[in-house]
C-alpha cells in the first residue's frame, strides 16, 4: 500500500519506480515535446501541428500513472482498445479516445483535412500544364517508391514497409490513411514519425535546395503574368470530372479524393459560408486535434518498441529520397525549357500542401527577390497530392494479395 503522499504526486512518483531506460526515455520525451512546442512557437517548424503535438507529448508522459494491475498509463486514450467492452469503457474514462476512436481509427481525420486543404488550393497551374505538374509529381514519388524494397529488406512486411515508404509523400493524411488500412500495428509509430517528419520540409528542404542547385537556377525568373486565365467554372468542371474519374480508377482512395475536391468545388463554386467553414472551422479543428492526439500518443511505451528507430530513419530516408526525385525532374525541366522554368518547382512536387511549394518560393526569393514561383509551384504541388493518392491506392488493393 502506498502512503498517501506517494498516490497523489504519482507522475513524479513513477519516475523512481519504472526502470532507468524507461525513465530516461520518458524525460527525453517531455524535453522533446517542449522543444517541438518551442519550435513551432518560433515558426521554425509547423505551428499548427508543432504546438499542440509538442505541448500534448510533454503532458502525456509527464502525467504517467499506475494504472490498473501495476501497468503505467495515462487518463488520455487507449490506442489499443480493441474489443467492444474495452472500447465502451475506454470512452467512459480517457478523455481523448471519443476522438481518436471516430475520428483516428476510421481514417475520418484525414479525409476531414484534406477537405480543408481542398479549399485552399489553388488549381490554375496544374490545368494549364498538367503534363509537366505530373511528371515532376511522379519523379517526387521516388521516396514513396525506392523505400518499400529497403524496409521490407530492414526486416518489415510488404504492407508495413509500405506504410512507411508513404511518409515519401510528406502527406500526413495520407499516411494515416494508408497506415490504418495496412498496417494497423504500426499506426501509432508510423503517423507520428510522419508528423515529426513534414517539419522537413520546413527544416531540412531549404538547406537540400541551396546545397543541390546552384544560386542561377534558384534565381531563374518566372512570372505569374505568364500563367493564362482559368476560369472559376473551368476548375470548377475539372475538379468534378477528375474526382469522379480518380475514384473510378482508384476506389479505395475516393474517400480521400472526394474530401480534396469537395473543398476545391466549394471555392470555385464561390460559397461563402462553405468556404469559411471548411477553412476556419473544420481545417482548423482537425488540425488542432490531430497535432494534440497525435503528440498524446507518443508516450514512452510506444518508444520502447526497437523498431521505431528504423521507421524515425526509414521515414528520413523517403522525404529525403523524394525531396531529391523532386529536384532532378525540375532540373531536367529547366534544361528542357531552355532555361525558363525554375528548378526548384519539383520540390514542390512532394506533396505537403501548400508547405513545399511555399518553401520553395522562399528559396527562390532568396535567390531573386523579383521572382514569384509560388503559383507555378502550386501545380506540382497539387499533382503531388494525386499521385501520392494512386500510390496509396496501389498499395492497399494489390499488396494484401501478396
Amino acid at each position: 500500500m502506498l502512503p498517501p503522499i506517494v498516490n497523489i504526486f504519482q507522475g513524479l512518483f513513477t519516475f523512481f519506480t519504472m526502470e532507468p531506460l524507461m525513465a530516461i526515455l520518458r524525460l527525453t520525451l517531455i524535453l522533446l515535446g517542449i522543444l517541438l512546442l518551442y519550435l513551432g512557437y518560433r515558426n521554425v517548424l509547423e505551428p499548427l501541428i508543432m504546438v499542440p503535438m509538442g505541448l500534448s507529448m510533454a503532458v502525456v508522459n509527464a502525467a504517467i500513472m499506475l494504472m490498473a494491475a501495476q501497468k503505467y498509463g495515462t487518463l488520455f486514450l487507449d490506442p489499443f482498445a480493441g474489443s467492444v467492452t474495452e472500447v465502451v469503457g475506454a470512452l467512459q474514462i480517457y478523455f481523448l479516445q471519443p476522438i481518436y476512436t471516430l475520428a483516428f481509427t476510421n481514417g475520418l481525420i484525414a479525409c476531414l483535412v484534406f477537405a480543408g486543404i481542398g479549399v485552399l488550393t489553388d488549381l490554375d497551374f496544374f490545368i494549364v500544364r498538367p503534363g509537366l505538374s505530373m511528371l515532376l509529381a511522379i519523379a517526387a514519388e521516388l521516396g514513396t517508391i525506392a523505400t518499400l524494397p529497403i524496409a521490407y529488406f530492414l526486416g518489415f512486411s510488404l504492407q508495413e514497409s509500405a506504410s512507411i515508404a508513404i511518409v515519401g509523400g510528406a502527406d500526413g493524411p495520407m499516411v494515416l490513411f494508408t497506415t490504418l488500412m495496412l498496417a494497423r500495428n504500426l499506426f501509432v509509430p508510423i503517423t507520428i514519425v510522419a508528423y515529426v517528419y513534414l517539419s522537413i520540409t520546413y527544416a531540412v528542404y531549404p538547406y537540400l535546395m541551396k546545397a543541390l542547385i546552384p544560386r542561377h537556377m534558384r534565381a531563374t525568373f518566372m512570372d505569374p503574368r505568364e500563367i493564362p486565365s482559368v476560369s472559376s467554372r473551368d476548375k470548377f468542371a475539372f475538379s468534378v470530372v477528375a474526382c469522379i474519374l480518380l475514384s473510378l480508377l482508384f476506389p479505395v482512395a475516393a474517400p480521400l479524393f472526394v474530401s480534396f475536391f469537395l473543398g476545391v468545388i466549394v471555392k470555385e463554386a464561390k460559397i461563402a459560408r462553405y468556404q469559411k467553414f471548411f477553412d476556419e472551422v473544420l481545417l482548423t479543428g482537425s488540425t488542432l486535434f490531430l497535432g494534440f492526439v497525435l503528440g498524446a500518443l507518443l508516450s514512452v511505451n510506444v518508444i520502447l518498441d526497437m523498431r521505431i528507430f528504423l521507421i524515425l530513419i526509414l521515414g528520413m530516408v523517403a522525404l529525403l529520397l523524394s525531396g531529391l526525385g523532386g529536384l532532378a525532374a525540375g532540373v531536367a525541366a529547366y534544361y528542357l525549357s531552355h532555361k525558363k522554368i525554375n528548378p526548384l518547382i519539383g520540390i514542390a512536387a512532394v506533396s505537403c500542401v501548400p508547405t513545399t511549394a511555399k518553401v520553395a518560393q522562399k528559396v527562390a526569393q532568396e535567390a531573386n527577390p523579383e521572382t514569384i514561383i509560388l503559383p507555378f509551384a502550386m501545380g506540382p504541388n497539387v499533382a503531388g497530392v494525386i499521385t501520392t493518392a494512386i500510390i496509396c491506392a496501389i498499395y492497399v488493393t494489390l499488396l494484401p494479395l501478396l
